[in-house]
């Protein structure tokens, strides 16, 4: 459960929720037996530790062969007839998916989803075996009616269907909201079912194209890619595919792009509207080769002119959705090391993040706008999120920081700011709380077309006060932005 903004122990020991990394979860040894231990000894040894399953690992290279859960041991025991005094070996269900413990929460729910899994072998970058996470470890910090609802996502076979699962989506969020959900939590598992929905929409649609037999992988940015959707969010994709030469990579643009054209339109009539800047991976423009990428990238680093920077802004967060997630992790690690120490890129972005301020004035009141068709209104999004956003992103890859969502970009460099914790903590209360004012205008639909718009004067007088707060602690962000790349 998220740390609440005055933990200020918890936020610095990272609170758990759909961006932690798996090894950070607070696991049980898992119960790890011999391919050769028979299958008596090894349901008296999981009967005795008490656990859900055992792990079989190879005794020479420590690389997990499968598992066997109590209930499958005791199944085949009584239909099959199992020669308890038989290795464990023989009833045990090999080749079952596995995932690195440097993972997040947010994958091992997606994939276990997915895959109707109820437990998920986590593995060390030797392939050795780390640990087993659960159903339980991951689903305990969600309702049961947000399991209900991704398993009726997954259950679809039509994008019509699809379709109406978005809607639920929608009424889930908005009852989470009434019932006193916070930002943070609601956020992720917006994002988290979205992102279910898009896996669905892909899954249907690639059936129908015969796709090249090469490494690709579909790739999402900006708010998805920063896994902080809110309700209203349109398509911000692309594809990364692997060619040997540019010839080759053009012609297997061509054959991606019916393919990505078609899963564009199935998102549109799952609620997600086309990009309106075409950013999507049906344009040609962000249906790249790997070194497409980095080329597009190097260039944008090198000559950072406005539009570069706009890019910048949108392309650098960035995270695999489906297909080849190495290709993506590939061209993460490329884009840290082209940007961390480039003084030049650094400075460009910060200019470009300082353009837009906090719509507050200098006798402590909002300064607002809006003209004709939204006056007296500020814009949650633009004036509030975005410094928010824009400000981390620049410290993150300054930094290094391989994560993309806001939060934990900024957790991650507290230590190298020499931040203090109630610093970050109360950045983090800001941001979240910001957030929770453009789900609630969200969800009342009042004025679709003003959703990320706010008229202060609507709110509680304490509301109001924690808005101004929220505000000045972006102000306080912008600030040391200013110090660290312009001054």
């Amino acid at each position: 459960m998220p740390a609440s903004p005055t933990d200020t122990r918890r936020f610095d020991a990272a609170p758990v929720n759909l961006n932690t990394t798996l090894c950070n979860l607070p696991l049980t040894p898992p119960v790890v037996l011999d391919p050769a231990t028979s299958v008596g000894e090894a349901l008296r040894t999981i009967d005795l530790r008490d656990a859900e399953v055992a792990v079989i690992v190879d005794s020479a290279s420590s690389v997990p062969l499968g598992i066997v859960t109590l209930r499958d041991a005791l199944r085949c025991i009584v239909n099959e007839g199992c020669d308890l005094a038989g290795p464990i070996a023989a009833v045990m269900t090999g080749g079952l998916a596995s995932l690195s413990a440097d993972a997040t929460v947010h994958q091992a729910t997606v994939l276990m989803f997915r895959r109707g899994m109820r437990h998920l072998i986590l593995t060390g970058a030797d392939g050795q075996l780390f640990n087993v996470v659960t159903q339980g470890d991951l689903y305990g910090m969600q309702a049961a009616d947000s399991a209900s609802l991704a398993n009726a996502i997954l259950a679809t076979r039509s994008i019509a269907a699809l379709a109406a699962q978005t809607t639920a989506v929608r009424r889930f969020a908005a009852r989470r909201l009434a019932e006193g959900s916070g930002a943070e939590a609601l956020c992720e598992w917006i994002s988290a079912l979205n992102d279910l929905i898009a896996l669905q929409a892909i899954d249907l649609v690639e059936g129908e194209f015969d796709l090249p037999y090469v490494p690709w992988c579909w790739i999402v940015f900006g708010s998805e890619g920063r896994l902080e959707q809110t309700l209203l969010t349109d398509q911000d994709n692309g594809i990364v595919f692997a060619a040997a030469s540019s010839d080759e990579a053009d012609d297997l643009r061509k054959k991606f792009l019916p393919f990505a054209r078609a899963v564009n339109v199935a998102l549109d009539v799952c609620g997600f509207p086309l990009c309106t800047g075409q950013i999507m991976a049906s344009n040609p423009a962000w249906c790249l080769s790997l070194e497409e990428w980095k080329r597009q990238f190097g260039n944008w680093i090198s000559v950072p002119e406005p539009q570069a920077l706009l890019n910048a802004s949108i392309f650098f967060d960035f995270r695999p959705l489906y297909g080849r997630e190495d290709m993506v992790a590939d061209l993460q690690q490329w884009l840290l090391r082209k940007v961390k120490g480039n003084a030049a890129f650094l400075r460009a972005m910060t200019v470009n993040a300082l353009e837009q301020e906090p719509p507050l004035s200098w006798w402590r009141d909002f300064r607002l706008g809006g003209g004709k068709e939204f006056p007296h209104t500020l814009d949650l999004k633009g004036q509030g999120i975005r410094v928010f956003v824009d400000a981390v992103r620049i410290l993150a890859l300054a930094h290094g920081v391989a994560h993309t969502n806001t939060i934990e970009r900024l957790r991650s460099t507290r230590q190298a700011l020499g931040m203090p914790v109630e610093e970050v903590a109360a950045m983090a209360a800001a941001f979240y709380q910001i957030q929770r004012l453009r789900l609630q205008n969200q969800v009342s639909g009042e004025f679709p077309a003003a959703a990320n718009r706010l008229d202060p004067d609507r709110l509680h007088q304490f509301d109001r006060q924690i808005l101004k707060e929220s505000l000045r602690q972006a102000r306080t962000l912008q600030q040391r932005l200013r110090l660290d790349y312009l001054d």
